[in-house]
């Protein structure tokens, strides 16, 4: 089946939401913004950039949304700054839209997921610390059908296009179809390129990325499954789904997201596009047992216990540290 043009709607839907977000941590993220706990310019962003991505597939193709944000606080007298400032934000990309037609598209984001038919999964801002530290954040959509991620979209607006050159130009965008391959391009250059995990076999020389935040994932069991690998690289920390773009890429071989809780549920706008963009990159993604992600059962992944992402040739040799390191 062709995708062209979900494939079409996904991009520019994603790349008007990237620009929202960089508009606004430009604008709104100042240095206290962490030191105060100040969540309004990620508030701000996450409600914008769903609002916009909501508009632009409703628009194109009748498909419901499985979202995080639902529009009730902003309809409140008490939400009435916030809502401003969403509204402002999202008239920088879609001035047509009144406040109702805004508030209208947050909320088609209710979609109950499933097994049957298609939908979407969408992350608006993946990575809030990341965010509001001016880092590493992801806009995330995916298309799952009959419980299958078909179509994944990251965009990355503060990712270095080469990241051994931090200083360098920033904005990717990741895009990867069902059995067509993974591409990249610029946020502001239109011009694709395939990419590829890393041909390493060598695990001494495979490079870990996990999460900046211990809370998402264990740092303490990380280094001791890279101890047990024998891995000498110490490990890059990046937020969000930026993690599964490096391995997409090349730029890391393994990417553990280990589990914090024991009834923690992984949600599936979390992890729906870069499953699709590292699978058609010619990696591996399963959960911390080795068992395939389950898109399939809702808005989360209940049957799954945390994530492993790698390069495809390393992926039994890591399972098999995961579960002597977690007792599995």
């Amino acid at each position: 089946m062709s995708y062209e043009l979900e494939r079409h709607v996904a991009v520019q839907a994603v790349l008007a939401a990237s620009r929202l977000c960089r508009s606004v941590q430009a604008n709104l993220v100042t240095a206290d913004s962490l030191a105060k706990k100040d969540r309004s310019p990620v508030t701000v962003a996450d409600f914008g950039a769903q609002a916009v991505v909501a508009t632009l597939l409703g628009r194109a193709l009748d498909d419901p949304i499985v979202g995080e944000e639902a529009a009730d606080a902003l309809r409140t007298a008490e939400g009435a700054d916030l809502r401003d400032r969403v509204v402002q934000h999202v008239h920088t990309e879609l001035p047509e839209l009144d406040t109702d037609g805004i508030l209208d598209a947050i909320d088609r984001c209710n979609h109950g997921g499933g097994a049957r038919g298609r939908h979407w999964a969408l992350d608006p801002i993946d990575g809030t610390k990341g965010f509001l530290r001016g880092d590493q954040y992801a806009v995330a959509l995916g298309l799952i059908e009959d419980g299958e991620v078909v179509l994944g979209v990251l965009g990355c607006p503060n990712l270095p296009l080469d990241l051994s050159d931090p200083d360098g130009p920033r904005g990717c965008l990741f895009i990867a179809v069902k059995g067509e391959g993974a591409f990249t391009r610029g946020v502001d250059d239109d011009v694709e390129r395939p990419i590829h995990v890393s041909s390493l076999t060598s695990i001494r020389e495979a490079s870990f990325v996990e999460s900046v935040e211990s809370g998402h994932s264990s740092h303490g069991h990380s280094a001791q499954i890279a101890n047990l690998l024998g891995v000498e690289a110490p490990p890059v920390r990046i937020d969000s789904q930026c993690k599964y773009a490096a391995v997409a890429r090349g730029d890391a071989a393994i990417y553990l997201r280990l589990p914090t809780r024991a009834d923690y549920e992984e949600k599936i706008w979390d992890h729906a596009a870069g499953w699709r963009v590292v699978t058609e990159a010619g990696g591996r993604v399963t959960d911390v047992r080795g068992r395939d992600l389950d898109f399939s059962i809702g808005r989360t992944l209940r049957d799954n216990k945390g994530v492993v992402a790698t390069n495809g040739a390393v992926h039994d040799r890591v399972i098999g540290a995961v579960r002597e390191v977690l007792g599995l």
